[in-house]
């Protein structure tokens, strides 16, 4: 298993390419994007210990996710029950990962505390805050500085529930691949980001927007499908971002793209 380095151009595509992907199975993956998110809100709901369990299967969950994209990626059929089929793969160091994950969520925010004293800790966690907390400038710097200490965290993450639930690696060492994947595929991502923020969020409410000054009726009508159909293809994305650096398990390098880095020795060997 090697971390490919892709050209920042195929950062542009991987938003494109998800939507292609949702387009061959839009009702599997739909459901599987919208089961994932319903299911860790319900759990979340539990009280006292609801948001932690969320965090400790978010890793179980996202893996049926992206198995679901696999499974549509491949041309095979899969039902509905796809969506819990991270419980059947390395499921214990799918579980360390959430819990890794919640304890740097944590130490991320605990360190805001010593910006804001606790403003956003309390936002985050349920709290309530007056109106002269919330226009502190101190909650400005806290997000800042929450937002830089949250991406290394991120980055960890975002490759690790796969490698840990399809090549079976340990939970440190998937935070640690994933981690180096992210930042050898810094301009990629950099170039994904911008795509999510602009055809992700920033046109989609621009064009609701503008439809709502001449008709609210059909804004609110279009803001039904928009998430529909953003949300699922968001997730596939997720999903052709990790093939193409990872390839996918048995098939390493049959996923590279035109002007790939060829693969080199390097510490995100593993295995």
């Amino acid at each position: 298993m090697q971390a490919n380095q892709l050209p920042m151009q195929r950062g542009w595509a991987w938003l494109r390419d998800g939507l292609a992907l949702w387009l061959r199975n839009p009702a599997l993956l739909t459901f599987a994007a919208f089961g994932y998110l319903l299911a860790l809100l319900v759990v979340s709901m539990f009280p006292f210990v609801g948001q932690a369990i969320a965090s400790l299967l978010m890793p179980v969950l996202s893996l049926g996710v992206l198995n679901a994209c696999r499974a549509v990626d491949a041309g095979r059929k899969v039902g509905p029950d796809v969506l819990f089929s991270g419980f059947k793969g390395n499921l214990p160091e799918l579980i360390k990962i959430g819990g890794l994950y919640l304890v740097a969520s944590f130490a991320v925010l605990f360190l805001t505390t010593l910006v804001d004293g606790g403003t956003l800790m309390r936002v985050m966690t349920g709290g309530k805050i007056d109106e002269a907390a919330a226009a502190e400038p101190a909650l400005t710097v806290s997000l800042i500085v929450a937002l830089v200490l949250s991406t290394p965290v991120m980055m960890a993450y975002w490759f690790a529930p796969l490698l840990a639930g399809w090549w079976k690696l340990p939970a440190a060492k998937a935070l640690f691949f994933s981690f180096y994947a992210c930042l050898r595929n810094w301009r990629p991502f950099l170039a994904y980001s911008i795509a999510l923020a602009v055809f992700g969020a920033l046109l989609p409410g621009l064009i609701v927007g503008v439809i709502g000054m001449v008709s609210p009726t059909l804004a609110t009508l279009l803001s039904v499908p928009v998430p529909l159909v953003l949300v699922p293809v968001v997730f596939a994305s997720f999903y052709v971002n990790a093939r193409e650096v990872f390839g996918l398990p048995g098939d390493v390098l049959a996923t590279a793209v035109p002007g790939d880095t060829p693969p080199e020795d390097h510490p995100g060997d593993a295995g």
